[in-house]
């Protein structure tokens, strides 16, 4: 639907590799968010079988909302963010987030209130490390008024207060058509809280702040002393992933097909490594999306959509954080938008967008590399896929 190509928190979306057997696999639940310009009315809640890969095909609750394209859980899971990706020539023209309170006991869904993300189609949003503020990516398709990045304070009961704070940059300019403007695509804290990682797709940059709300509470967010981190021309950074241990940081380069490695240390990324997902392959195969790394931190797994449409598997380097090549495999569909790792490590689910299917296949938690597919779920223009980490 959208005319662009296009982190869940790592707690959210880099489960997995716990290695459950059959006979110890319990069943979760599973949100999905989506793009409604067609038949989908919004967010589902589904219940997944961690023993047999199944996603069962009758919601437990649909949640009309419109293009609930990404879902942001607050760390206790009692709180979901949800940012609607609204934009002109839309049935809502207007961008918006809204937020919803979570039953402890059977997780339906409520809505706590919806407010304006002051710019055009939101694209992500991740909660600051002390969750009183919510990090808005304004992407913003057209080039006038370009993206930003917005500041949302959050209270202790989830309800979201209006934007205090607004940022954008310069676009880069390298590619004329998809870099005229700044494009904020996704934003994310470090490990410890401290500083805020927005990663600019038009301006080819990851921009640094520190995060010192005490300080300022209108203006929580300052340029940290090393403010950008400058990436290949024309490659469009996307999504960035911290290690477990914090030392280490991936970050997908969506137009170039790339994800870059650093080092991290107080406020600084360091990089290290640059891997090709289509070294030598046509420009449309070039289209970086998703990254999460299993739970024990040995694999990293990365979409690259365009005409490629793979998932690749790569083990990580404890030490350096650097990654080895393992598995390229076909996500069986169109547009691999979002993926997520089950809770127990056995199953990777796909969100094909293009194709309408979510699809399932099997995961080797020693090897970290994918087998068969056990699923294929008819669902219209999935975007993201959120699981709750207790029943």
């Amino acid at each position: 639907m959208n005319m662009r190509k296009f982190w869940p928190l790592l707690m959210a979306g880099s489960v997995g590799a716990m290695g459950l057997s059959s006979a110890s696999a319990e069943s979760f639940q599973l949100l999905v968010g989506s793009y409604t310009a067609g038949t989908s009315q919004g967010i589902y809640r589904m219940q997944f079988d961690s023993a047999t890969g199944q996603i069962d095909a009758k919601p437990l609750q649909v949640i009309k909302s419109e293009n609930p394209s990404w879902l942001t859980f607050s760390k206790d899971q009692r709180q979901l963010f949800v940012v609607n990706e609204n934009g002109p020539g839309q049935r809502d023209p207007v961008g918006k987030v809204s937020s919803y309170a979570i039953d402890p006991k059977t997780h339906a869904l409520s809505l706590i209130n919806q407010v304006q993300s002051l710019g055009n189609e939101p694209t992500h949003s991740s909660l600051s490390g002390d969750a009183s503020h919510l990090f808005v990516s304004n992407y913003s398709v057209l080039e006038d008024p370009g993206g930003t990045l917005a500041v949302l304070p959050v209270g202790s009961d989830g309800k979201l207060s209006p934007v205090v704070q607004m940022s954008a940059h310069p676009a880069s300019r390298v590619n004329p058509e998809r870099q005229a403007s700044n494009h904020v695509h996704s934003t994310i804290s470090s490990p410890d809280g401290r500083y805020v990682f927005s990663n600019d797709l038009g301006a080819d940059k990851v921009f640094i702040y520190q995060f010192d709300p005490k300080a300022n509470p209108e203006l929580p967010l300052t340029p940290a002393k090393t403010a950008a981190v400058a990436l290949p021309a024309g490659s469009g950074p996307r999504h960035l992933l911290f290690s477990a241990d914090g030392k280490h940081a991936w970050l997908t380069m969506e137009m170039s097909a790339q994800v870059a490695v650093f080092d991290y240390h107080d406020g600084v990324l360091t990089q290290t490594q640059m891997v090709d997902l289509a070294a030598g392959q046509p420009t449309s195969d070039k289209a970086a999306a998703a990254l999460h790394a299993s739970a024990d931190g040995k694999f990293l797994y990365v979409s690259n959509r365009g005409t490629a449409n793979q998932l690749l598997v790569f083990a990580i380097d404890p030490a350096s954080g650097q990654l080895k090549e393992l598995q390229r495999r076909s996500v069986e569909g169109d547009h691999p938008r979002e993926f997520s790792l089950d809770p127990s490590g056995r199953f990777l689910l796909i969100a094909n967008q293009k194709s309408n299917q979510i699809v399932v296949v099997e995961r080797d938690s020693k090897t970290g590399l994918l087998g068969k597919t056990v699923q294929k779920l008819a669902m219209d223009a999935p975007s993201d896929l959120k699981f709750f980490l207790r029943q």
